[in-house]
């Protein structure tokens, strides 16, 4: 940081020779897309998603042991179903207690593990340079086995991609890190979490982008990438390499099919908003109850087992339906109930505050919902040439994508889990149209209206930086007045007073004889009644000469103004560097702005 004048904090500083000052000059920093600390990153996001791969093999692991022992009154380690089952009347009871021990646990251990991860993760990215407790890396996952294991009505993945996020948080507040470095490890556990889940690297990677890093760079793409490749190919290893959602192979659709899958998704998306708002109106309704929220999940609990008992199917993560619904295992009827009372029981267990994820929930949810509409339109309308399974998968992706707006996370999930090639052209239409749909109705999604209401404002696009692409000297100020090294406080504030229109400025580059430019003085500091008149220019310099080259873009030099704590900077020749080309001000990075403004058309009125 540039240290002033102490008589004034208005004084950008120089020194009196011509050489000293050149070689002395501050540029700004050149932005560059990758550095050597990349590599340093990537190692350690590489480690993390070996390590999300174990976590994410551990927690799937305890989930089947929990259920085993709840359910079926074995040990046993192999992932279950709490489908069949000897409890009768007493499936009632478990996600009861489930919901009871997930209370304590927020209570007297952390209340950041309620919800489902994401929104959490988001706001500590946003919020709190991506600093999770340490505590989460054991209580989110624990408290997650637990609530799916006594029947919870939620996926694995949410509370995987919470943990693998807060591992590399952690990671990233051990060692010796930026913020931004430690957001990349928070993004690359989280990432190397759905992967290992879902055998998706891609839409893991994806994902991340859309819900957690906010933006796509090299820097932060590629550790994210390769933790996802890491965590993906640990999988392999470990359970192979099969489609996690096998359905039979897709056709190429026809032009007719295609309407109709865009239309799915379309409906799916008007879908998706009613499944954002019942979950946060059960939310509120929640919060209105006179009793402590640490009762609010076995209360929550209660709707989970009665619903239970009257559809097993709705317990538990439900993987197995989401097999049964795109592979076309299921009727109308029981697609149609699945679809309400899994809703009914996902949003009342998650307005309540336990723990669990969104993604399998919705993807049954909308796959469901998908199902029905694509068997009545192939028994109604059969020459259309719909395939009821492949509807269901756009419902699936559909109601996520309408969701969240995670919306290429949507389209390639759905593709790598199935490795259904014919299936990406209807999926990308059917996603877009729900995309559409629930961007013009719905303001907030379901990953940020709860973040939002606490008045953390979520970053919902993503573009190239304005600033980056335009150089300095295409909007930087010329022919403006300068003053002479010679002169005194008096004669320039005698000057600055007068109807001079080249006296308006705020600040004055300061030149010698050869015309150099020497630095910069600002109009409050010469206009400051405690300087002495007959004190000259020269006088008043102190410091490094602050400049920008022509060929810097304005990002480096608003970069540059931050750093250096300058109002203006000198603008040099590329060539010459001695030669002063004009000045940068404040206004001129606004009047950038304003181009941008009336480029994009969001200058009307």
């Amino acid at each position: 940081m540039n240290h002033r004048d102490p008589r004034s904090e208005d004084v950008i500083s120089i020194a009196p020779s011509l050489d000293v000052s050149l070689r002395a000059a501050r540029m700004p920093r050149r932005i560059r897309a990758l550095d050597r600390r990349v590599l340093r990153i990537t190692l350690l996001a590489l480690v993390l998603g070996v390590i999300a791969s174990g976590v994410a093999w551990a927690l799937v692991t305890l989930i089947g042991l929990i259920t085993n022992l709840v359910f079926y009154g074995r040990f046993s380690l192999t992932f279950a179903a709490p489908v069949t089952t000897y409890l009768g009347h007493w499936v009632i009871v478990m996600p009861v207690l489930g919901g009871l021990v997930i209370g304590i646990m927020a209570r007297w251990g952390s209340t950041a593990i309620r919800g489902h991860g994401i929104p959490e993760a988001m706001e500590q990215i946003l919020l709190n340079e991506s600093r999770i407790p340490p505590r989460i890396t054991w209580l989110k996952p624990l408290s997650s086995a637990i609530a799916i294991g006594t029947g919870g009505p939620f996926g694995a993945e949410g509370p995987i991609i919470a943990t693998g996020g807060a591992l590399g948080s952690l990671m990233g507040q051990v060692l010796r890190v930026s913020a931004d470095e430690r957001k990349v490890l928070l993004a690359a556990g989280a990432a190397g979490g759905m992967a290992a889940i879902f055998s998706a690297p891609v839409s893991s990677v994806l994902l991340a982008i859309e819900l957690l890093l906010f933006e796509r760079r090299a820097r932060s793409l590629i550790p994210v990438a390769l933790a996802a490749v890491a965590a993906t190919g640990m999988r392999y290893v470990l359970l192979g390499s099969a489609p996690v959602f096998p359905m039979p192979n897709v056709a190429l659709v026809t032009l007719p099919a295609l309407c109709i899958y865009v239309l799915v998704g379309c409906l799916v998306g008007f879908a998706s908003i009613g499944v954002t708002r019942l979950t946060y109106a059960i939310e509120d309704g929640f919060e209105k109850l006179p009793v402590h929220w640490m009762w609010w999940p076995a209360i929550g609990g209660l709707a989970v087992g009665v619903i239970g008992y009257v559809m097993p199917a709705t317990l538990g993560v439900g993987y197995t339906n989401i097999d049964a619904i795109i592979g076309g295992r299921l009727g109308l009827w029981v697609l149609f109930s699945l679809c309400l009372l899994k809703l009914a029981s996902w949003s009342i267990a998650l307005g309540s505050g336990t723990s669990g994820g969104t993604l399998a929930p919705l993807f049954t949810i909308g796959g469901a919902l998908g199902g029905v509409l694509g068997i009545c339109i192939a028994t109604h309308w059969p020459g259309l040439g719909v395939n009821p399974g492949l509807a269901a998968l756009i419902g699936m992706a559909a109601m996520f994508a309408g969701a969240s707006r995670a919306f290429m996370t949507s389209v390639v999930f759905a593709f790598e889990t199935t490795q259904q090639p014919h299936s990406l052209l209807p999926l990308l239409g059917g996603c877009a149209a729900a995309y559409l749909v629930s961007g013009l109705l719905m303001r907030r999604t379901i990953m940020t209206e709860k973040i939002e209401r606490r008045g953390v404002r979520v970053p919902s696009e993503y573009s190239d930086d304005y600033l980056d692409r335009i150089p300095v000297g295409e909007v930087s100020t010329r022919n403006v007045s300068s003053l002479h090294a010679s002169q005194t406080v008096g004669d320039v504030a005698r000057w600055l007073i007068s109807t001079d229109p080249a006296a308006r400025y705020g600040g004055f580059p300061v030149l010698n004889d050869q015309g150099a430019p020497l630095g910069v003085l600002m109009r409050r500091t010469l206009l400051d009644p405690l300087q002495p008149a007959d004190a000259r220019l020269i006088d008043l310099l102190h410091g490094p000469l602050i400049v920008v080259d022509e060929s810097h873009s304005l990002r480096e030099a608003a970069d540059h103004m931050v750093d250096t704590g300058a109002d203006v900077l000198i603008v040099v020749a590329s060539d010459q560097p001695s030669h002063m080309e004009g000045i940068l001000t404040k206004a001129d990075l606004l009047n950038a702005h304003e181009r941008r403004l009336r480029q994009s058309g969001l200058d009307r009125k």
